[in-house]
């Protein structure tokens, strides 16, 4: 047991009978985590080490000062909250924290006690119980949509019933079109206002425009890396790929965030040629599982190229028009509308980054995941991607059989060397 998981397990012996004092472990373990990526790790390349940095940051932020929080689901447009100087935080975020220091059984236990059902995604489930339990502080607001999450939709109001907190929610249309982008844009506008009259703050156009112009910038700085992740690869684990998840949307707007992904583009530049296995990975990475460990970090069998939970809203946008970007990132995301578009943008990267094969997690409790993964892999094969579809949990590793996941992604990697030869 490393330092970082005796904080969980203490979190775990402390948050019923004084949550106060498991709040402050858990930000102890942030820190401690925070001073980690300091070091130099010849294991993990520098950019990796960055984001780390930021992401436990924003974590210690939202933990220690709540008056000045938001939070919001995946997919939410940052860049007002970040204009005005409030630290966004998700569910996923603080969920994928805790599971990853293995304190996560006690929140879902709690999350169960207080009425949850098991058949959400894990994240939302271990977010009620750390909520439930009094471990995570009232944010000052909080700020949803109904894009891509089902659980969103159940989670968030129980959130808002909880902390009796102000909340805004963004309906994205199903169907993609120009009216539904001004549609959006109109409510970003009504957002805009609600943070300003919320928090005290004034968002002011120039520091709106500056924002999104960062995030196109950070997001040409990534597409442009990938062009190098067919021959070469960035050091790493799979929680260093899922990192991208939340400097490219929690923090994107952010001077870090596009920090990130220019040192990611410099770091793979410079990178050593590599031929392992490459595959593009669809949704959550389930970064506890011994096995997907053991295949695919720090190894020279196996790699991710890229994770479309990452490269989902990564369109072409003006940033001169704020609201249109960030409501045209939205409607635009590929976890919006038909599938079959995010088949379609799965296989430009995969020819981009020469993929050998295409791996579907079907995440417990995601809806709409569970119910495209089949279609996916159907419509990958046929255009000539051979294609797992791995069932799993990231956020409890005991609601998933590891010997079953070992078993399967081994063969799968086995028929790709195979057919590479």
């Amino acid at each position: 047991m490393d330092k970082v998981e005796k904080f969980g397990q203490l979190i775990q012996e402390t948050a019923r009978e004084n949550p106060e004092k498991a709040r402050k472990t858990l930000i102890a373990a942030c820190r401690i985590q925070q001073a980690g990526s300091v070091l130099p790790k010849n294991k993990i390349s520098p950019c990796h080490r960055y984001a780390s940095r930021g992401i436990t940051n924003i974590m210690v932020d939202a933990l220690s000062s709540p008056e000045k929080s938001a939070m919001v689901s995946l997919l939410t447009p940052c860049e007002p909250l970040h204009s005005a100087g409030i630290t966004p935080f998700s569910v996923e975020s603080l969920g994928g924290f805790l599971s990853g220091i293995h304190a996560e059984q006690l929140f879902l236990h709690l999350a169960e006690e207080d009425g949850a059902s098991k058949t959400i995604c894990s994240f939302h489930r271990i977010f009620h119980g750390a909520m439930s339990s009094g471990v995570v502080p009232s944010p000052k607001m909080l700020i949803y949509t109904n894009l891509c999450c089902d659980a969103n939709m159940i989670g968030f109001p129980r959130i808002i019933n909880h902390y009796k907190i102000p909340s805004f929610f963004i309906e994205v249309p199903y169907e993609r079109s120009e009216d539904a982008v001004q549609y959006v844009a109109g409510q970003l506008k009504e957002m805009v206002t609600f943070i300003s009259d919320t928090s005290g703050k004034k968002i002011t156009d120039s520091a709106l425009r500056e924002s999104v112009l960062r995030s196109h910038r950070t997001s040409e700085y990534f597409l442009e890396h990938l062009k190098y992740q067919a021959d070469h690869a960035l050091k790493g684990d799979i929680v260093s790929d899922l990192s991208a998840a939340f400097t490219g949307h929690i923090m994107l707007g952010t001077k870090r965030s596009e920090g990130y992904c220019r040192r990611m583009l410099r770091d793979i530049k410079k990178s050593k040629g590599n031929n392992a296995i490459r595959l593009v990975w669809q949704h959550m990475i389930p970064f506890l599982q011994p096995s997907a460990n053991e295949f695919l970090s720090f190894t020279e069998r196996a790699r991710i190229t890229a994770c479309d939970i990452v490269y989902d809203s990564m369109i072409t946008v003006d940033p001169s028009k704020p609201y249109d970007a960030m409501a045209r990132r939205m409607v635009y995301s590929i976890y919006n509308g038909d599938p079959k578009l995010r088949v379609q943008r799965a296989l430009e990267i995969a020819e981009l980054t020469k993929a050998d094969g295409i791996v579907a997690f079907a995440q417990w409790g995601c809806k709409g995941t569970l119910g495209a993964t089949q279609l996916l892999k159907r419509d990958f094969e046929e255009a000539g991607y051979p294609t797992l579809v791995l069932d799993g949990d990231a956020g409890d590793p005991s609601n998933c059989s590891d010997g079953q996941m070992a078993t399967r992604l081994g063969a799968f990697l086995e028929m790709l060397e195979d057919k590479r030869k």
